[in-house]
């Protein structure tokens, strides 16, 4: 079977390709250790301070910042370890400090799992979901390991989009920022070379980056992996769903064999279980289930429709209660182009985001959805994890979710900073197996209702 080609934009040949930075040593070094001194830990409980109170769990602007908070879809509270605080995990004294500059006071479920054993060095699978804090987990013992004095690439974190990267890379440089000889370069398709050619020159020691450009600079012979100790593969159920992985195997294959790797996905589908049997050395798993929404403000309903009615009861919706802005879920890049393709023919300001596009038309999409240039944007749940998007009045579920947990992170997308939000399900001939979980979990927060397009008028 073909490998998948990129879905990146080609860039046109750079004029000039600079030297790579100085060369890894040709031995490989061990599993990486912490390099830095640890933080002492005091014998006996501090003299009693003040400590910020962990907030309740809400959406990004009901409360402080007092746990460490995810980088882009915050509609999950992150489930925070009681009672134990950065200070139990033995950081160095400059990564300390900056979480604390950060905000941070107590680690989530996955940083107080993931980071000890990151730190002492084993492989790690952490399943989780965006909005559970696993930026920090595996972005401290990554600024941990870091040796200043070696100006090449020692750590390589891949990720599927230019957004996630860019995240990624602002999140790592705030964790290292009383680190003055730690350099990160950020690498994506979509934008000029030379401000990652200065980068890369510069002897970053952390590269983060989508797979298409990281290979492109290893081509171009600006990048050299012989060095990296420490991969992180993030997102990597989202990278097979943009057909990154043939990529992603070819960089794992110029990456020294006993480096240590964290793999992180919301789903490991059988695909990324053979990827971690076949570049890991007997990791540890680590599950992490998200908590629920706080969902006091969002008015929840479900409407049972023939599949083939599905179309024409959400216009029924959309004119009884027009939306501000809405997004609409589908299971399915299919399925999400022939919606959308029915609502433009329907005259309705919407577009489409899915793995298929382009960086420049999901950047151009995104834009015009913040600008409100769009009402309606139309996405698989993969698409929309981890993307910066702004709070919606309305959330059309076209397709129910596979799981419970799909669901809350699907309709934290609206009634966030104390507004009011309604989400709306449809539930086909086929979902009644899918509806239970949801109904159990949300705890009778779900009303059934009818729809416009099946109600009759009185005789």
């Amino acid at each position: 079977m073909p490998a998948a080609v990129s879905v990146e934009p080609v860039e046109p040949p750079a004029p000039a390709v600079p030297a790579a930075p100085e060369a890894a040593p040709a031995a490989a070094a061990p599993k990486r250790a912490n390099r830095r001194p640890r933080a002492t830990k005091p014998a006996a409980p501090p003299p009693a301070t003040p400590v910020a109170p962990q907030p309740p769990a809400v959406a990004p602007g009901g409360g402080a910042p007092t746990v460490a908070q995810p980088l882009a879809d915050r509609g999950v509270a992150p489930a925070v370890v009681p009672g134990r605080g950065f200070v139990e995990l033995d950081l160095s004294p400059e990564v300390s400090r900056a979480i604390a500059d950060m905000g941070f006071v107590r680690p989530t479920e996955i940083q107080a799992r993931v980071i000890p054993l990151l730190l002492d060095g084993r492989d790690v699978i952490g399943q989780a979901q965006t909005g559970t804090g696993k930026t920090a987990a595996f972005g401290i013992p990554l600024v941990e390991g870091i040796d200043e004095s070696r100006a090449y690439p020692q750590s390589l974190v891949l990720a599927p989009t230019r957004e996630l990267a860019l995240q990624i890379a602002e999140e790592v440089r705030k964790l290292a920022r009383y680190l003055p000889g730690v350099r990160v370069a950020t690498l994506y398709g979509g934008a000029a070379y030379g401000r990652q050619f200065e980068d890369l020159k510069s002897g970053a020691q952390i590269v983060v980056g989508t797979p298409g450009r990281v290979l492109d600079h290893i081509g171009r012979g600006t990048l050299k992996l012989d060095g990296v100790d420490y991969l992180v593969l993030d997102e990597a159920d989202r990278m097979l769903d943009m057909g990154f992985l043939p990529d992603v195997e070819r960089i794992l294959r110029r990456t020294p064999r006993d480096r240590q790797t964290a793999l992180f996905s919301a789903t490991i589908p059988t695909v990324i279980r053979i990827l971690s049997r076949r570049y890991m050395h007997e990791p540890a798993t680590v599950h992490v289930q998200p908590q629920q929404v706080t969902v006091q403000e969002v008015d929840q309903v479900y409407y049972e429709v023939a599949d083939r009615d599905k179309a024409e009861g959400l216009l029924s919706l959309i004119a009884q209660d027009p939306p501000e802005r809405a997004m609409i879920f589908r299971q399915t890049k299919l399925g999400v182009d022939r919606l959308e393709a029915n609502l433009r023919r329907r005259g309705l300001p919407v577009a489409a985001i899915h793995g298929d596009m382009s960086q420049k038309i999901r950047e151009r999409v995104l834009r015009d959805f913040r600008e409100g240039k769009l009402t309606y944007l139309i996405a698989t749940d993969v698409a929309a994890r981890g993307l910066d998007i702004p709070e919606v009045s309305h959330v059309f579920n076209y397709d129910i979710p596979e799981d419970a947990e799909a669901y809350v992170h699907r309709i934290g997308r609206t009634a966030r900073a104390g507004r009011s939000g309604l989400a709306v399900t449809f539930v086909g001939e086929w979902d009644a197996d899918k509806l239970p979980p949801i109904q159990r979990l949300v705890g009778g927060r779900l009303e059934r209702k009818l729809l416009p397009i099946y109600s009759r008028p009185a005789v």
